[in-house]
């Protein structure tokens, strides 16, 4: 797993010139996530409503581990 000082990062042009993609779990009042994936295997994750607060940059191991934890029923959103 990532520590904090090796967690991926990405720069603000790959982060805005990256192919977002809204959760299908948005609803009317737009509280929701955008995913893009990013070069190097890395992934990342915005608010919807707050984009300008930039987004969390995963790597695919700990991204996917997440995913599954959400799917499985450990944690819940």
């Amino acid at each position: 797993m990532m520590s904090p000082t090796s967690a991926p990062t990405a720069s603000l042009n790959e982060i805005g010139s990256a192919a977002w993609h809204k959760s299908t779990f948005s609803g009317a009042s737009n509280g929701c996530v955008e995913h893009a994936n990013l070069t190097d295997d890395r992934c990342a994750v915005r608010d919807t409503k707050n984009r300008e607060f930039g987004a969390i940059v995963f790597d695919s191991p700990s991204w996917g581990a997440f995913i599954s934890s959400v799917n499985s029923g450990v944690l819940s959103l």
